[in-house]
């Protein structure tokens, strides 16, 4: 009740804070139609241009809001459209052409670079768009702008979002020009016969970050797209057959020293498949994978996680990363769990630890993918929907008997069907209602999991106001006692203010102890009702020494939703943080945090159900410094302390040094370094013989070096290079039994001592050549060499000692090539344009 009773009050005072600005009306652009042919090279001399409409006069958004360009660095574009396409073109002035920001960085790679780009909302509801970006080197960028998601009102770009389009730009002595042909194939619309679309276009000057766009945009309002300009009268565009190919063809060779009798040290792989696109109408595609590649061409960042979570590793798999923005919604899909581990993994291990007599001579840690397949596309009417579907095979783990020396095999993990279905419907006001449902079929006995959730976002038609949420149910088949169902709820509820100086949010959320979301999302805990709040204040003038400021404040408390056995405590943990960061006029960076955490207990800890661990109150203090990363050498540094209040002392110290050198708009390499030492860090260690929760004093030491380089022959084909070291040692000084009222009782007669000492060192490195738009060639090779000693009694604590060790113990290396040609039916058909930048 008295959470109920702050937090109303505190939505009124907050509310004092309202500001409302008056708006400009947004501009308008005539679409206008061409006849004539146009060479994409960059240069604005074919006569064709002369039909289309002029773009200038664009106004500053960041540093300074509302400022005009300058006439020595004034944009001037054009655009138009004919019955294949859209064409964008222009001239980027500069004083000089050292003014220009140039740098190699690859497809979709940012880098130090100026940029054009051009956005079109085609369904004029301004909260799905397209973005089309081209450097003056010729590089290209684009993505999908997504909507909020309901839980986390995170809506933004999507770079994973490919589409073949062709483009060009020539730097000059006094500026750059460019040329954009963005076919119908590679945008979606409604089927009107006279069309109104969204538009803006954004121009960005690197070297003195300053950002404009054509329709004037201010920071302090909700959204992007919501300022959006228009394209007026866009009439009888008929979107041409749809159907691409990219069939690729890929070898691979993997080495690893087992040399043991029956086992290849070296073996090889040879695989070809297909990806085809189909357009079933003008809005929705088909996407079909056949003969798979689900392999990945960066390796997963390992760590030694000490947590009652597991790791969470980002998607790196073309198929999951691209185009997926629908089937994002809610949190409710975590792509890796499709050919991840197997759910009957550890079983496996277990049979093979307890009896002697089966020993475990192969357990495959992931699951192998048969098919997989998307449909999604948006209407006119605002309604999109996305269907994904994949299946995987069943996997086995392999016994030896130790006395037969006959093999027997245990199922791991069934044959599995796993299905995303998403319902989307905008609204005016960039609003939106949604629904999710995933679905995890598996052959056999093995439970099955379904999750369904329905959200909305509403925005009132000042743009000022915000309210959303989710409800969301699950259900586990034959999962609970005596094979009965277990069905559980969740809902998160939010409310705030998004536009003007002043912002603020807060929120509920609520997991009753059946819900899980676990077999096709990424959920760690249930059970579980938070509240928070978040209040934020920016300066977006410049004035004095900078160019924004700004602060804010959260707050949150975290309570058990129903008791857990006979523990009477709901408390779980709070937090209260303050954190500012601003912009200076020379372009760095810096910030600031601090926190403060009331004692908390800890359901999870104990990895044992009834148990809580009772932690003392701890605060914490962050800095950070980032240089101006337009400069040749670029730095951020950031150290974060955190202190307990408790009878061991526990302490914490992170420290970040992040350096980058380009050398020249080819070559640049980069430098990370993390140092992340605990002292008297307490956590859950093992069991004992007698079924006692143990929990151990420990330090623990983390170092993590980095080593990035990358060199671009052109704008069509480079090398990269990752080298990572990981390292983190556990020495543990002290044993304690875990008592039921959640405090400690310490373990005089345990004698394992738990140590741990865990090395990863990794080297990716990837050539990639753009032969023809939308067809790639990469030849890969990845080092993985692993060295770690769990449960040990002694550990080597030198950092310098460790990577010799691990530099010396064995390596499984991968030596991959892969190519992929995109093949247009319209393209088979007619030439396509000429495009002077292949």
């Amino acid at each position: 009740m008295r959470t109920k009773i702050i937090l109303s009050c505190t939505f009124f005072v907050l509310c004092g804070f309202i500001s409302f600005s008056q708006t400009p009306a947004p501009r308008e652009l005539p679409a206008k139609r061409t006849t004539g042919s146009i060479k994409i090279d960059g240069l604005i001399d074919d006569s064709a241009w002369k039909d289309a409409a002029i773009m200038t006069d664009l106004v500053a958004f960041r540093p300074k809001v509302g400022e005009h360009e300058s006439f020595e660095n004034r944009t001037e574009t054009y655009m138009m459209y004919d019955d294949e396409g859209i064409y964008f073109g222009g001239y980027c002035h500069e004083r000089t052409k050292d003014s220009i920001a140039q740098e190699l960085a690859g497809r979709d790679g940012f880098g130090t670079n100026d940029y054009i780009g051009l956005i079109l909302d085609t369904y004029n509801d301004k909260i799905n768009g397209f973005e089309y970006f081209v450097t003056p080197l010729g590089e290209q960028w684009d993505a999908k702008m997504a909507p909020p998601q309901a839980d986390n009102n995170n809506g933004g770009e999507d770079f994973t979002w490919n589409a073949v389009w062709q483009s060009a730009a020539v730097i000059h002595n006094d500026g750059w020009s460019f040329e954009m042909f963005i076919p119908y194939s590679a945008i979606r619309f409604g089927k009107g016969e006279t069309q109104d679309w969204g538009l803006n276009i954004t121009r960005r000057r690197r070297k003195t970050e300053q950002q404009y766009t054509w329709n004037p945009i201010d920071p302090n309002v909700n959204g992007f797209l919501t300022q959006e300009g228009y394209w007026k009268g866009v009439t009888n565009i008929k979107p041409p057959l749809r159907l691409q190919f990219s069939p690729y063809f890929a070898v691979a060779a993997n080495h690893y020293p087992y040399n043991l009798p029956g086992e290849k040290n070296t073996t090889g792989q040879i695989n070809g498949g297909m990806d085809v696109k189909y357009g079933i109408n003008q809005a929705i595609t088909l996407d079909v994978t056949l003969i798979p590649d689900f392999g990945q061409v960066q390796s997963d960042p390992q760590i030694l996680n000490l947590t009652p979570f597991e790791t969470k590793f980002d998607e790196n798999r073309p198929f999951f990363t691209e185009g997926t923005e629908l089937f994002n919604k809610g949190n409710l899909f975590y792509s890796r769990r499709i050919g991840g581990q197997p759910i009957h993994f550890f079983d496996a291990k277990y049979i093979g630890a307890t009896d002697s007599t089966k020993i475990l001579i192969d357990n495959p840690s992931a699951s192998k993918l048969i098919n997989a397949s998307k449909i999604s596309g948006r209407m006119q009417s605002g309604f999109g929907f996305g269907v994904l579907n994949a299946v995987t095979k069943e996997q086995f783990a392999t016994f030896e008997n130790s006395n037969l020396k006959e093999t027997s095999t245990y199922q791991t993990d069934p044959l599995t069907n796993y299905n995303v279905i998403v319902m989307d419907q905008t609204f005016k006001h960039n609003s939106s209602i949604s629904f999710v449902n995933t679905n995890v079929l598996r052959n056999g006995s093995d439970y099955d999991a379904n999750v369904s959730a329905a959200l909305f976002d509403f925005n009132d038609k000042t743009n000022t106001w915000n309210l959303g949420g989710k409800f969301s149910s699950s259900t586990l088949t034959n999962s609970g006692e005596n094979g009965k169902n277990v069905t559980g709820y969740s809902h998160n509820i939010y409310f705030g203010k998004t536009s003007g100086h002043f912002n603020f949010n807060v929120s509920q959320s609520l997991t009753d102890a059946k819900y899980n979301s676990n077999d096709l999302g990424y959920f760690t805990n249930s059970n579980f009702l938070d509240h928070t709040l978040y209040a934020g204040y920016g300066w977006t003038e410049p004035k004095g020494w900078y160019n924004r400021i700004r602060v804010n404040a959260n707050a949150y408390v975290s309570r058990l939703f129903k008791p857990i056995g006979d523990i009477d405590k709901k408390f779980q943990s709070g937090n209260f943080n303050i954190n500012a960061n601003a912009q200076s006029k020379k372009l760095f960076w810096f910030g600031i945090f601090t926190a403060y955490n009331p004692a908390q207990n800890d359901f999870y800890e104990p990895r044992a159900y009834g148990y809580f661990f009772h932690r003392g109150a701890s605060y914490a203090v962050d800095a950070w410094f980032q240089s101006n990363d337009s400069k040749k050498y670029t730095y951020y540094i950031e150290v974060w302390n955190r202190n307990a209040i408790n009878f061991y002392n526990q302490k914490n110290l992170d420290v970040v040094v992040n350096q980058g050198y380009r050398f020249n708009n080819k070559l640049s390499i980069g430098y990370n370094f993390e140092y992340s030492p605990t002292f008297n860090s307490v956590g859950f260690t093992t069991f004992d013989s007698l079924g006692n929760i143990v929990f151990a004093r420990r330090k623990v030491n983390t170092i993590i070096n980095t080593l990035s380089a990358k060199y671009n022959f052109n704008n069509k084909m480079g090398i990269t290079l990752k080298v990572r070291h990981y390292m983190s040692t556990v020495d543990n000084k002290e044993f304690f039994n875990l008592l039921t009222d959640g405090g400690l009782e310490k373990n005089n007669g345990f004698v394992n001592h738990n140590n741990q000492d865990v090395n990863f060192f990794n080297v990716d490195m990837v050539y990639t050549w753009q032969f023809s738009q939308g067809s790639f060639v990469y030849l890969v090779w990845k080092n993985d060499t692993r060295n770690y000693y769990f449960d040990a009694t002694d550990i080597e604590k030198n950092y310098f000692r460790n990577f010799s060790n691990t530099l010396q113990s064995n390596a499984l290396n991968n030596f991959s090539l892969k190519i992929i040609y995109f093949l247009d039916y319209l393209q088979i058909k007619r030439p396509k344009k000429q495009d002077s930048s292949l």
